[in-house]
């Protein structure tokens, strides 16, 4: 029936396109709703005419995106209808507008598997189509033996057959169980016979996911697999409308190579053979043409094949082969071909020994990595490091460090990271790696970690015919006017340790270098300092007494800090002018660093273990899961068109902030008998979220996965509030009039920095907010970034902290304009009084075209002032049983739980600087945990929690905290509560490239418009 045939349907359709805004529409959505409604209640009186006509308004309504809460009863009840026309619409509506759980849908079941077990073909495609779409367990339970049924009878037409296929697929998908294996594998095998391409297509995708699960089942399918690889390899007997763009059915190739890669081996030499001899054909038979499409199908076949050979770990003259035909694509001008070869030389080189024919293709993955598109220069970046070894390291990490110097800042880190590992995995000598490093440190060092200057200081302490060629590189490097404070630090610490072997160079007197070094302590941040103040006593204890003069300047200094506020640098200051007036005994006391016991560098290990984790993986499990970079960092997702990100700005450089802990050799720099000690750290996790483009390498507290800080009653007066996490993102709540929308979700942002000390907090098209965060008991030191994206300047600057009652802070003056392109660094300082979850608000404000407001919740919460100690036995038992009830001792059964095993929850308390401390439970579903609070009014204060899960179920756990404080315990409590209620973020991995698209059928192109379609349907 066309469309004019339905004047109402027609009419309702024209006067939602001729609305002039949404609240005209919105209004006559209601008026349509309220007539639908009133006509539904006179039911009786309604012909099936009428009935189709205003469930097909229901649906188009749907479409437009309003909520229609009446009328599936009468949707479902046409599924009944003996009629075509009314039919159609009852599976069409029902299938669109109701999910598997709804009840409705059990009284559909009866009349859906009469029409899939009846004989007229168009019903049961209709009731096929509802049942794939739906997939709920009741129908599983009750439709799936009569699916298969008709999947494998000889009697229905390719038509119904091919939907079959689809249906259980999707059944199988949602529910695994309804696929008897033992009955269903040579049924499987005999559906691969099959001659019509469209039944044996679908039947391919359903052996897919079937063998996904358990290919032990399904070894009869493989030869039949093969088979069917031949067949379309020689284009036997395959229609013209399979045909595409000269391919035979790319589709159905890409399909059954996919199922032949979770086979784990081939045994049979004539299928092997046979196989083989199709994927020669097909690498031979692939070249870059000029049509678009056929290109995609064509190479659609051929990465798959790829994938296919090196899961099979074919003879090296195929693999060969494949570097080569990669090396042609990785040249071309197509940026996605180059791409794909770029990405799959990277997974050879993985998964096989063809390390030595990559190499000579060096020279075009180096053009590759200055391609605009930033997206190949990670591909090219991954395989240059995938194939270094020593015989071409030089050139290599040589190109690195060439490019380092203009790659953008989204690339910087993982370079810096991957050149370090190189330079010290495959060194020719340690000089080399030393000038390797330092360049780093002075191209990039807002991006490179503080642990590759604590394994320069290693190699260097531990080598003696090393550290006076590193003491003199350290010198001519201060003598730059400008350099970064990591390499103040690297230096800093060198020239302590061994300046005294340049003492008859000259420019390297201890006066002289004493003030280079001390020229750069007013540009420094308060985590140098220590070590500048410990080079500064190392200079003292080699010159005194013969220079009173030295002795005075540095005397003044220990002097000027042992007021400092840090506890850190007045420790110091105390304890080593109290030491340098020990006169001789100094030289014992503040003598050289021993070497450091031998051990592989941390970065290189995680290195090694990565590598070694891929490289036993199969390419099929490289294609199912997204490729994990051997870089400790996460890649940005930039458009692959080369068009540079909106927040490459001129940058001042940043001081590297990365919270040291001083009483943690884990975090780097320790003070031991008033002596610096740098050890080796662990390396860095992986991070969701970098600010690549603003900030240096970021400070990640917890390991990956662990949950994000629950949003809930951090800020008062948000409960109930519709949109919550809308409404939480931006405090104080209310509605934002500002016409600037900002560039992400502000509410994750705000969730991720209250895990970790560095991140974006707010951005927009013009301004980026960044923070860096250091954290010491109560007191803590943030530094907004306030970055300006244009090339005009921001005006009419302003920002205000409103702090809650129990923090004192202090913003810096904010300045009231931020030049083009660049970023300002604004100070503020934390003190934390009592214990509470409420947080501090940024108002903040600016001019561009526009007056732009925001309120932004600044990371200053309960578990920044905390610190994780752990407890022994000993020591636990005695304060549990001290502090004995409420109001210093909560207990609370939580439901609601987010499901997690014992390891995850452990990973969460330790994100938000719980300490989980094994063997004191004996019960081992529970958990104990400690920490330390700091606050003025507590000052450190020892919290200890515990856990008791429910192995039946996950979703409830009784949980206990104490402390010797009411208010911190309640707190605290409840801190805890929201975590374990929260809800993480998923983040999803690409997924992998998809097939070639079907050829073009007879049947009408969906439209973008919901009227549109559906008076396609209706015709």
């Amino acid at each position: 029936m066309a469309l004019s045939g339905m004047r109402g349907l027609s009419v309702f359709i024209s006067d939602i396109r001729n609305c002039q805004n949404k609240e005209q529409e919105r209004l006559r959505v209601d008026k349509e709703l309220g007539n639908i409604r009133t006509r539904f209640k006179n039911e009786k009186g309604l012909t099936p005419y009428e009935k189709k006509k205003y469930v097909w308004k229901m649906l188009y309504i749907y479409m437009l995106g309003y909520d229609v809460d009446f009328g599936h009863m009468e949707a479902v009840s046409l599924i009944s209808a003996p009629k075509y026309p009314e039919k159609q619409v009852g599976y069409i509506v029902t299938s669109s507008l109701l999910n598997e759980n709804h009840d409705f849908l059990r009284l559909a079941i009866n009349t859906v598997r009469n029409d899939i077990i009846g004989r007229n073909e168009t019903f049961q495609c209709l009731a096929l189509t509802l049942v794939g779409n739906i997939g709920g367990r009741e129908f599983a339970e009750s439709l799936a033996p009569d699916v298969q049924k008709l999947l494998i009878s000889s009697s229905c037409r390719p038509l119904v057959r091919k939907k079959a296929a689809l249906c259980l697929l999707r059944l199988y998908r949602k529910n695994p169980d309804v696929v008897n294996v033992d009955g269903w594998s040579d049924r499987m095998a005999q559906l691969l016979d099959e001659r019509d391409l469209g039944v044996l297509t679908s039947s391919m995708s359903l052996l897919v996911a079937l063998v996904a699960n358990n290919h032990e089942a399904y070894w009869s399918c493989l030869p039949k697999c093969v088979k069917a690889l031949e067949r379309l390899a020689r284009n036997q007997d395959i229609p013209q409308e399979y045909t595409y763009y000269g391919i035979p059915s790319p589709w159905l190739q890409v399909k059954t190579m996919r199922a032949l890669q979770y086979f784990p081996t081939i045994e049979d030499p004539n299928t092997r053979r046979s196989l083989f001899e199709v994927l020669q054909r097909i690498l031979m038979g692939t070249d870059v043409v000029k049509n678009v499409n056929k290109n995609n199908a064509s190479h659609a076949v051929l990465f798959e094949a790829l994938a296919l050979v090196m899961h099979l770990d074919a003879e090296k003259e195929m693999m060969s082969q494949c570097v080569a035909l990669l090396g042609k694509f990785i040249a071309v001008r197509e940026p996605n071909i180059r791409y794909l070869g770029l990405e799959n030389m990277t997974r050879m080189l993985m998964v096989t020994d063809v390390q030595d024919i990559i190499k000579r293709h060096q020279a075009q993955i180096i053009t590759s990595l200055k391609d605009p598109d930033i997206s190949i220069r990670r591909r090219a970046l991954d395989l240059l490091y995938g194939m270094c070894d020593v015989s071409n390291a030089k050139d290599i990490v040589e190109e690195l460090l060439q490019y380092l110097s203009t790659a953008d800042f989204a690339m910087r880190e993982e370079l810096s990271l991957k050149a370090a590992i190189l330079a010290e995995k495959f060194a020719p000598d340690l000089s080399w790696y030393v000038d390797v490093i330092l360049q780093l440190i002075d191209k990039a060092g807002d991006f490179v970690s503080d642990d590759i200057w604590f394994r320069v200081v290693q190699f260097v302490t531990n080598n003696e015919d090393l550290q006076p060629y590193a003491a003199v590189k350290a010198r001519e490097y201060l003598d730059k006017p400008a350099i970064h404070e990591t390499m103040v630090k690297v230096s800093a610490y060198i020239l302590g340790e061994y300046s005294h072997l340049l003492a008859r160079r000259p420019g390297c007197s201890p006066k002289e270098i004493f003030s280079i070094i001390h020229e750069k302590l007013p540009t420094v941040s308060t985590s140098t300092i220590p070590i500048l103040l410990s080079t500064y006593a190392k200079i003292l204890m080699h010159t005194q007494p013969s220079d009173p003069e030295l002795q005075n300047q540095i005397w003044a200094i220990f002097r000027k800090y042992e007021s400092c506020i840090d506890a850190e640098i007045q420790q110091r200051a105390v304890e080593y002018f109290a030491l340098s007036s020990k006169g001789a005994a100094l030289m014992d006391i503040m003598a050289e660093m021993p070497k450091f016991p031998e051990r592989q560098s941390a970065l290189i290990k995680k290195a090694e273990d990565t590598e070694a984790d891929t490289a036993e993986q199969s390419a099929l499990k490289l294609r199912a899961q997204q490729q994990t970079s051997n870089a400790l960092v996460v890649t940005d997702q930039r458009p692959a068109n080369g068009t540079p990100p909106v927040s490459e700005l001129r940058l001042v450089k940043v001081p590297s902030m990365s919270n040291v802990d001083h009483s943690s050799a884990d975090h780097g720099v320790t003070q031991e008998n008033g002596t610096l000690t740098v050890v080796d750290p662990q390396p860095p996790e992986p991070s969701a979220d970098l600010l690549s483009d603003l900030l240096g390498p970021l400070a990640i507290e917890g390991p990956p996965g662990s949950a994000v800080q629950s949003e809930r009653n951090l800020v008062p007066g948000t409960e109930g509030v519709p949109n919550a996490e809308d409404a939480l993102a931006i405090a104080p709540v209310g509605e934002q009039t500002n016409t600037v929308q900002p560039i992400g979700n502000i509410a994750e942002r705000f969730q991720a920095l209250g895990l970790k000390d560095s991140g974006v907090l707010y951005e927009d098209p013009y301004i980026q907010i960044g923070i860096k965060a250091e954290w010491r008991a109560h007191q803590g030191r943030l530094v907004l970034f306030l970055g300006n994206k244009n090339t005009s300047p921001l005006v009419s600057v302003q920002a205000v902290i409103l702090p809650p009652s129990h923090l004192k802070m202090e913003l810096s003056l904010v300045p009231d304009t931020i030049p083009p392109r660049a970023q300002v660094q604004c100070p503020l300082e934390v003190i934390n009084l009592r214990p509470s979850r409420d947080v501090a608000v940024l108002d903040f404000s600016y001019q561009f075209g526009t007056h732009v407001n925001v309120k932004l919740r600044l990371p200053a919460v309960l578990n920044k002032f905390l610190q994780p100690v752990s407890v022994s036995a000993e020591e636990f038992f005695p304060q549990w049983r001290s502090l004995s009830g409420p109001p210093l001792k909560l207990q609370e059964v939580v439901r609601g739980v987010r499901p997690m095993s014992l390891a995850e929850m452990a990973n969460l308390f330790n994100s938000f600087r719980l300490i989980v401390c094994p063997g004191l439970d004996p019960n081992a579903n529970n958990l104990v945990a400690s920490t330390t609070f700091y606050s003025e009014s507590t000052r450190a204060m020892l919290c200890l929690i515990r856990i008791e899960t429910d192995p039946a179920d996950r979703t409830q756990l009784r949980m206990t905290v104490a402390s010797g404080e009411p208010t911190l315990t309640f707190e605290l409590k409840e801190f805890i509560k929201e975590q374990l209620v929260s809800i993480p973020t998923v983040s999803r991995g690409p997924a992998p490239p998809p097939p070639p698209p079907p050829p073009p059928t007879s049947a009408p192109a969906a439209l973008s418009d919901p009227g549109a379609m559906l008076a396609g349907l209706l015709h």
